[in-house]
């Protein structure tokens, strides 16, 4: 009999309430991950990222469509999407510097490359949006 007092609005609010939990979960659980995976690596400035990229493999998690339009220089393009499929690849004995447009991809990119065993793993802290260096723009 309870549950018919409460209106359609009540319901509404308790689900709106439950998803933003869950977002605040999820964005609490990535951060505790970045956390953990500096003791490998971690986010490296613009300056730190540029100046030692060139000893490691670059990775550009962006979708092709992206990475076509500009992307770091020397950039191998890995689109998140498809980057389960694809990290293999990548040598276990060269550090790997991933970026993306932000950083949660490169996040959860970090994080299947630790299950996999890579030891050094870096990421842009600011993402490309922000890259002020040497870019390549595919010419069509």
């Amino acid at each position: 009999m309870m549950l018919g007092a409460i209106s359609p609005f009540t319901y509404i609010w308790i689900a709106i309430l439950i998803v933003l939990i869950y977002f605040l979960l999820r964005s609490f659980y990535f951060w505790l991950q970045r956390k953990s995976l500096a003791k490998l690596g971690g986010p490296l400035s613009e300056k730190q990222f540029e100046s030692t990229m060139r000893k490691a493999q670059l990775i550009d998690l962006r979708e092709k469509s992206e990475f076509d339009h500009g992307h770091i220089l020397g950039a191998r393009n890995i689109p998140y999407s498809q980057f389960q499929y694809s990290y293999q690849g990548l040598r276990k004995d060269l550090p790997v510097y991933l970026y993306d447009s932000g950083v949660s991809l490169s996040t959860r990119a970090a994080i299947k490359l630790r299950k996999a065993g890579y030891q050094h793993i870096y990421w842009l802290k600011d993402g490309y949006l922000n890259w002020k260096g040497k870019t390549k723009k595919k010419s069509n």
